[in-house]
């Protein structure tokens, strides 16, 4: 298994980290990273388009696996089949003071090909992570 784990302290409180985080429809205004469509609901599919540097747009349809308000948010999505290259993505919020809240940012990968995606796109996934996590920082500050 391979981790990636990003952090990031945004000077807000958490319902609105939370809320921006969960308003899919203005990601494209912001964020770098990711553009979703669908419903965060446990067991519901969305649709990602992912974009990282150097790389093509990916599309990829991961199934939501957590979605605890002002908590987590969590989905596991998978390479054309599980086990090949799957990605549990998660986003968990911490409750630093009224106005201020601990982003933690990260994915858990497994599977036959981790290693060898990891060290073609590994780099550029760190830097979107920190990317997303800035611009959010900036939209809700």
């Amino acid at each position: 298994m391979k981790r990636i784990r990003t952090e990031v302290i945004i000077n807000a409180p958490i319902s609105k980290v939370w809320n921006c985080l969960m308003d899919f429809k203005s990601y494209p205004d912001w964020n770098p990273l990711v553009h979703i469509n669908g419903e965060a609901k446990v067991g519901s599919r969305l649709k990602n388009h992912m974009f990282l540097e150097g790389q093509k747009e990916q599309v990829f349809k991961p199934k939501v696996l957590v979605v605890e308000k002002e908590k987590e948010f969590r989905w596991l999505g998978n390479l054309f089949v599980k086990g090949l290259f799957d990605g549990e993505h998660f986003f968990q919020l911490e409750k630093m003071g009224e106005n201020q809240t601990k982003l933690i940012h990260g994915e858990n990968f497994r599977g036959i090909l981790v290693g060898l995606i990891m060290r073609m796109i590994g780099k550029e996934t760190l830097a979107g992570f920190e990317a997303m996590n800035e611009a959010l920082r900036k939209r809700v500050e």
